[in-house]
């Protein structure tokens, strides 16, 4: 593994996912097995997020060289993989799409990152586009407590909101409408499960031990279906009309949201262990 590597390794595990050279980009931990040696291979690649729930999208780019990179020869030959989002770390299935499905989605990621249309243009292959969905049953605890597996994937949503508001401040046009497309894929996908999964499992869970925050629960509860709605309104707005207004919208309440949570919540499951 080369210095670099290491040290962006290093820094993506301290810091939840993120590498202060690549800026805001977003990044995952990728383990495959070799395929030569059989032993686990780490790199740092970018990806986004997929329209299918649950997969992320990375390209096999090696900075438009002319050989694919080894991870993703690894793949190939054992497509059980392991990443890391800087929150949670779970098996994946690795997929390479070819076809039509294949230049689809790369000009879909092209919108949104063009240098990756650049590295194409360096190269006579095929920059490989290799689809990983999370082959495990709910994420694991982060810190050893639901309440701090509930911060950390509420910073996880800050991070992305912070995203749009940058895109939001210096982008415009068809690009800006392609970044809120993939933006609302990784903040709005993400809210549905994760507001799914608070009101099935977690407030049942909090009233049970303790009983008497009902009335935030039931505020929390109420919020979610607000949250909803403007999501529903956002991602119809990056198709159809300017979204400016409803993003900002959606953020503000969202952060909102977030605080009170984290606030009158947070306690109570760090209590219960």
């Amino acid at each position: 593994m080369s210095d670099f590597n290491s040290r962006n390794i290093d820094e993506f595990q301290a810091n939840r996912g993120r590498v202060a050279f690549f800026g805001d980009a977003r990044l995952l931990l990728l383990t495959t097995t070799g395929a030569r040696t059989g032993r686990p291979h780490t790199v740092l690649v970018g990806y986004v997020p997929d329209e299918e729930p649950g997969r992320l999208l990375v390209i096999g780019s090696a900075g438009g060289g002319d050989r694919h990179p080894e991870w993703y020869h690894n793949l190939r030959a054992n497509p059980r993989v392991t990443v890391e989002d800087g929150i949670f770390t779970y098996p994946a299935d690795a997929e390479v799409i070819t076809g039509a499905e294949r230049d689809r989605l790369f000009a879909r990621i092209v919108e949104v990152l063009p240098g990756y249309a650049d590295y194409q243009r360096k190269t006579t292959r095929v920059l490989p586009v290799v689809a990983l969905r999370n082959a495990q049953q709910g994420p694991p605890l982060v810190g050893g407590s639901f309440g701090q597996m509930l911060l950390a994937i509420h910073d996880a949503f800050r991070r992305e909101l912070k995203l749009v508001r940058a895109e939001v401040a210096g982008s415009g046009g068809a690009t800006l409408a392609a970044q809120l497309r993939v933006n609302c894929l990784a903040v709005c996908g993400g809210l549905h499960f994760h507001h799914r999964g608070e009101d099935g499992g977690i407030f049942p869970m909090v009233l049970d031990r303790a009983p008497e925050l009902e009335p935030v629960v039931d505020r929390l509860r109420t919020e979610h279906a607000t949250i909803a709605t403007l999501i529903d309104e956002l991602e119809t707005a990056v198709r159809t009309e300017n979204p400016l207004p409803q993003v900002e919208r959606l953020i503000e309440q969202l952060e909102a949201h977030l605080r009170y949570e984290e606030e009158m919540i947070i306690p109570a499951l760090d209590a219960a262990g």
